[in-house]
């Protein structure tokens, strides 16, 4: 179905019509009087009928450009059958962690170390594609929170803005109180009952406005379910400054709270998972897969496809027909 989304701009339709009405004739500063010739009156009995035929031409060109123009102005547009989205999901939001320490690399996957975030983006974005008919959400947080993407259902977006974050663009420290706090005011949004956010990190709060206990209470209050992984190896082995002690090994998570984590899955009625290798990862976002979905209200959309392009064209054909029939009327005649 054709639509105008500013239908009002056919008003101006008959704007060149008024304006020839309205405006007064030029004065003339010709002779009253004139000489006749003959061979005027011989040459404007043959090419009358041409000259009015072009003039009728020029002018019905005229108005179709102005026509067209008008119709390109009020907006068409092709509004297609409505669409139903699948909503058999919920409303997940996933917060990962991308400051400064998820760049460790101590994330070992066959013989490679690879840092935290490359795993995490390779493992949380698979998840997020395969939760068709959730709406799913993405904060990033370090020093301070952000809302990369609000909830929707393109999936592909909230993957690339994941994979396309660098480490530490959010600051170096980690304010995981506000990530929930963040979270909450978005999900709060949301009439349903199932609201779920997963919260991924490697380090303790240690920055921010919002308390983590505080914020999760404020998480509990309003229903939604916070899952907690703290990610990171338990140990890791560096070489040694002195080649005869050996390599040393190292905790790269000891700063990782997993108290403070654990308490926000428990307050929540969440639960709080250990990944400390790739693998892990993988299986703890697929029992978090597991969720059972909760029926929510159909939603649907109705394509739109703008259509303003083609009377347009059609306005622009016309102005260069007209061009061309304007050039073609003033070519010099050539005598018999």
């Amino acid at each position: 179905m054709i639509e105008w989304l500013w239908p009002w701009a056919f008003a101006a339709a008959p704007a060149p019509l008024l304006v020839r009405l309205l405006m007064r004739p030029s004065e003339r500063t010709e002779s009253a009087l004139t000489v006749p010739d003959l061979l005027a009156y011989t040459s404007a009995e043959v090419s009358h009928s041409n000259d009015w035929q072009r003039q009728l031409i020029k002018l019905g060109l005229i108005w179709l450009t102005w026509l067209f123009l008008v119709a390109a102005s009020a907006r068409p547009q092709w509004t297609g059958d409505p669409v139903t989205l699948p909503t058999s999901g919920r409303d997940l939001m996933l917060a990962v962690d991308i400051s400064g320490s998820m760049a460790t690399q101590d994330m070992q996957v066959s013989d490679e170390f690879l840092d935290r975030l490359t795993v995490v983006k390779a493992v949380v974005g698979q998840f997020a594609q395969a939760r068709l008919g959730d709406r799913v959400g993405l904060i990033l947080f370090g020093t301070n929170a952000y809302l990369q993407a609000p909830l929707t259902f393109d999936l592909k977006s909230v993957n690339r803005l994941l994979v396309e974050a660098p480490v530490g663009i959010a600051g170096g420290k980690t304010a995981i109180g506000d990530a929930i706090g963040l979270a909450v005011k978005r999900l709060r949004q949301r009439a349903h009952d199932e609201k779920v956010l997963i919260l991924l990190t490697d380090g303790a709060n240690n920055v921010g406005e919002v308390e983590p206990a505080k914020a999760a209470e404020l998480a509990a209050r309003d229903g939604i379910t916070i899952y907690t992984v703290g990610v990171g190896a338990d140990e890791m082995r560096l070489p040694s400054v002195f080649r005869a002690l050996g390599n040393r090994v190292t905790n790269p998570s000891a700063d990782l709270d997993e108290a403070t984590l654990r308490n926000i899955a428990q307050v929540t009625g969440g639960k709080y998972f250990r990944a400390r290798d790739p693998r892990a990862l993988v299986e703890i976002y697929a029992e978090i897969d597991e969720l059972e979905p909760v029926a929510q209200e159909a939603e649907t959309y109705r394509p739109i496809q703008a259509l303003y392009y083609w009377p347009m064209t059609i306005s622009l054909a016309c102005l260069i027909l007209l061009l061309i029939a304007d050039i073609a009327g003033r070519q010099p005649r050539r005598g018999n």
